[in-house]
């Protein structure tokens, strides 16, 4: 398979089944701690942007 049949294929997953494939690709990369901080950093990224517009729905229905 190659590799944009695979990136065809990605839109298809979960999220968690692209998070599992992330992982999974990360652990074959030799920079592995730097790419867990990034994945890290960007997680907690989603999280908060996730709770700021949770906040903004909020403010808009009152």
């Amino acid at each position: 398979m190659s590799a944009s049949e695979i990136a065809a294929e990605l839109p298809k997953l979960s999220h968690s089944e692209r998070r599992h494939i992330a992982r999974l690709i990360f652990d074959l990369e030799e920079d592995r701690r730097t790419l867990d901080d990034c994945d890290r950093a960007a997680a907690e990224n989603f999280r908060l942007l996730d709770h700021l517009e949770a906040q903004d729905a909020t403010a808009e229905s009152r």
